[in-house]
This record gives C-alpha cells, sequence and structure tokens, in this order.
C-alpha cells in the first residue's frame, strides 16, 4: 500500500513547519542494511523533531492530518514512537 502511504505523507509532512517541526531523516533501509532489528524490517524510517511536546501534540491532532489519517493506518502494520532529547 505504498501509494497511500505516499499520499499520507503529501498531506501531513508539509504540515510539519506549521507546528515549528523539523524532518531530519526520511530513510528507506534495504533489507540487508539492517543489521539487528527486534522490530521487523521498516519501509521507512523518519527521525522528526519539534521544540516542545505541546508542538507535536498539536501536529498529530491537526485536522488536516487527522482527515488522511485512514490512508496511514491502511498501510502501515506499525509505529515505534520514541521520545528523545539533544544533549
Amino acid at each position: 500500500m505504498e501509494g497511500q502511504f505516499n499520499l499520507f505523507e503529501s498531506h501531513v509532512l508539509p504540515l510539519l513547519a506549521k507546528y515549528n517541526g523539523t524532518l531530519v531523516y526520511r530513510v528507506r533501509p534495504e533489507k540487508e542494511q539492517v543489521i539487528a532489528s527486534t522490530f521487523g524490517n521498516p519501509y521507512e524510517v523518519h527521525l522528526v523533531t519539534f521544540p516542545s511536546d505541546e508542538d507535536f501534540l498539536a501536529y498529530s491532532s491537526d485536522k488536516v492530518r487527522l482527515q488522511y489519517i485512514r490512508l496511514k493506518d491502511a498501510a502501515i502494520e506499525k509505529v515505534m514512537l520514541i521520545k528523545g532529547a539533544l544533549l
């Protein structure tokens, strides 16, 4: 369901800037590039930053994003969300 996933991305990635988010990396690792995993081989990996939890939550609940969330839900088997901090 790559087409649905890409359609979702085309609508929601531009919203990042509205909420001070930055797409640092968007990578599609080849199967042989994954050395070890307990999560499986990802189709795509995003590293996104937001300056605050509030910005992330506002992005997550954006009306436009929610309008297209069904595309993501249909195309993605699972998501791992990792909260971190720059040191």
